[in-house]
């Protein structure tokens, strides 16, 4: 009865923002609440529990507020000076290197500051809403795979580490690096060379862009954005300590392939506590592999499924839905071209 309703509640988080609008529009309060019922199912509350759903959000809750309340006040420097850039450089190579350089960089200064920076490099590009929220999309799937390089970059690649540091692995600084760039580091050239396509010229009407939406924003909305972060972070804390039950039950000892499609639940949780649960040193190097690329890949197919998806979402208005229609076909598009890389056992 437990895994069924488990399963059930997995169904209305999946669904519910797509269903109903007043559940998209309280996606935070709504997470959170299923958060609550599926850890009461499972009996999961603790003091440990408890105490990471309201310290571990802190961090990024006050990366956000600093860096919005920093970029309030430099928002009106940085639009004339990207304008400055634009009538000497191509639009389009300026998508195209800043998405390179957010993803591969994300690694260094974490995925948290690349999404940050790429809130404030979306509101001053001349573009549509709907290129905006394709770009960003992009962006995101960048940051959230190239963050994975090192430990510094996204708490799943710092979970990982730790928790293959001993023997047999020894898992180092670079052992990440060494076992995904060849996958990540493709993809994120090629995320940022697809997102060309999608620069074009916006129209004399404003309204039609996010830019447009970030400049009317009040000091007061920083601090309520960030309120909203911490929320919804707390959400995702707790719904991976209840759904823990079905992780143990049904995943952690799946065989690579299966594992690496399983691991699509993490766009709807968090990807960082599903490594916690399924990474560890008895995993062969493919089933590693296997489930981490899962990971990083589905956790840019919908808001929850990633730090940077969630910062980008709140800072620029991005509907549940408006995600979907990107984020869901390109990232079964890269879960199958990667499912075959791994099958091939080409790289």
């Amino acid at each position: 009865m437990l895994m069924i309703g488990l399963l059930l509640i997995f169904v209305v988080v999946l669904l519910g923002p797509f269903l109903n609008k007043k559940v998209e529009a309280n996606l935070e309060a709504f997470l959170f609440a299923m958060g609550v019922v599926s850890a009461t199912m499972s009996n999961a509350w603790s003091s440990e529990v408890i105490h990471e759903g309201f310290v571990a959000p802190i961090s990024i809750t006050l990366a956000v507020l600093g860096a919005g309340v920093l970029f309030h006040y430099l928002r009106g420097y940085l639009d004339h000076l990207m304008r400055r850039v634009l009538v000497t450089v191509p639009l389009a190579v300026i998508v195209s290197v800043g998405i390179i350089f957010l993803g591969l960089f994300s690694s260094v200064i974490s995925a948290i500051i690349a999404a940050l920076l790429l809130v404030e490099f979306i509101t001053v590009l001349p573009l549509h809403r709907h290129a905006e929220i394709n770009l960003t999309i992009i962006a995101c799937f960048a940051i959230g795979l190239g963050a994975a390089l090192t430990p510094l970059g996204e708490p799943l690649s710092t979970i990982a580490v730790s928790k293959l540091r001993g023997p047999p692995i020894h898992a180092g600084f670079f052992y990440l690096a060494n076992l995904l760039a060849s996958y990540v580091v493709p993809a994120v050239v090629v995320l940022g060379i697809a997102a060309i396509f999608l620069v074009h010229e916006k129209l004399e009407d404003t309204e039609a862009s996010l830019a447009a939406e970030a400049e009317e924003e009040k000091l007061s909305e920083v601090f309520v954005r960030s309120g909203k972060v911490y929320i919804f972070v707390m959400a995702l804390i707790f719904l991976g300590a209840g759904f823990k039950p079905l992780i143990d039950a049904y995943i952690i000892n799946l065989p690579s392939q299966i594992l690496f499609w399983v691991n699509m639940v993490s766009a709807i949780l968090d990807n960082a506590t599903l490594a916690a649960a399924e990474i560890g040193p008895t995993l062969s190097e493919a089933q590693i592999k296997s489930a981490l690329l899962g990971l990083l890949i589905a956790g840019g197919m919908l808001i929850p499924g990633n730090i940077p998806n969630i910062i980008a979402a709140h800072a620029l208005h991005i509907k549940s839905s408006e995600w979907a229609k990107l984020g869901v076909p390109l990232g079964l598009v890269m879960m199958a071209g990667t499912a075959g890389l791994l099958w091939l056992g080409i790289i």
